[in-house]
């Protein structure tokens, strides 16, 4: 009994481990700690991964926007399992089938919505980390934050899969992954980004990611299925939100790093700013954008 007591002693600075191991106990103390350190990872990861891809795609399609840039970093050793997910996605007569292929434009499209998205949904996950903590704090019972956020990547791996499908018919229609597409095309995706962004779903669905603590704090539960299914419904006002600036990334050319770069600001900022004249001017400047398009594939 005095040995749990001790183990169970806040107090314990685990003098008696190891560095490394120390750390490992320190965060596991801290369960707020060690969520934020395993989603920086996974979306620092992701970044990486998209950035060597997205240098191996400048030095298939020279020319394109900042494929110098890219081109000039220092080239790294991969794994040989990174060295083939890329060849799958970025060869248009890569090995393995179409169901490799069709995996692996999966799994890209799945480390952009990490990359891209989760970050945005950084209110919804500290809110929900300051309730759990809460309860916890009271020696109430709290479900992972990181069911939640599973839940979450969840609804975003299904739009992974439906972009994914979609890239694959243009790849078998022969376009290039990382080729933007053809004026009219791109002109109907950033018009209809556009007009998305003055719509009042647009608008209710940003409001529900701006606002999370209502929801999270009414629906809470101690049932991890329930935290789960809260998690897919976040993901689903997120989808709501962010969708259309997603399918800008089929405009401007999939593998663009300055467009991913670019959309996960933006939705990472409208989610924390109050007002609407940041969505507002950026549906009008996706409209001018889609406006110059027409007109010059007119002219």
């Amino acid at each position: 009994m005095a040995h749990s007591r001790r183990m169970a002693d806040p107090r314990d600075d685990f003098s008696n481990l190891e560095g490394p191991a120390r750390a490992v106990a320190e965060a596991s103390r801290r369960p707020r700690s060690l969520v934020y350190l395993t989603l920086g990872l996974s979306v620092v990861l992701s970044w990486l991964v998209l950035l060597s891809m997205s240098r191996r795609a400048a030095e298939i399609q020279r020319g394109g926007p900042g494929s110098n840039l890219l081109e000039a970093l220092p080239a790294l050793e991969l794994p040989g399992f990174l060295e083939t997910f890329f060849v799958l996605c970025l060869s248009p007569s890569a090995p393995g089938g179409a169901a490799g292929e069709f995996f692996a434009l999966l799994a890209m499209w799945v480390l952009m919505s990490v990359a891209m998205m989760l970050p945005s949904a950084a209110p919804m996950i500290r809110t929900y980390c300051e309730i759990a903590d809460t309860a916890t704090a009271k020696g109430e019972a709290a479900v992972s934050p990181l069911l939640l956020v599973a839940g979450y990547l969840t609804v975003w791996s299904g739009v992974a899969l439906i972009f994914a499908t979609v890239t694959a018919i243009l790849r078998a229609l022969g376009h290039d992954l990382g080729a933007p597409l053809g004026s009219v095309a791109a002109a109907v995706i950033l018009g209809l980004a556009g007009l998305y962004q003055f719509s009042g779903l647009k608008d209710a669905c940003l409001e529900k990611c701006r606002n999370p603590f209502t929801i999270l704090f009414a629906r809470w539960s101690v049932r991890p299925i329930r935290i789960f299914v809260l998690g897919m419904e976040q993901g689903v006002w997120c989808v709501g939100c962010c969708w259309a600036l997603m399918l800008v990334m089929f405009a401007v050319g999939t593998m663009n790093l300055f467009w991913m770069v670019l959309i996960g600001i933006f939705s990472l900022v409208e989610k924390q700013e109050a007002g609407r004249v940041f969505t507002r001017l950026a549906g009008g400047i996706l409209l001018v954008w889609a406006a110059a398009l027409l007109v010059a594939s007119l002219s």
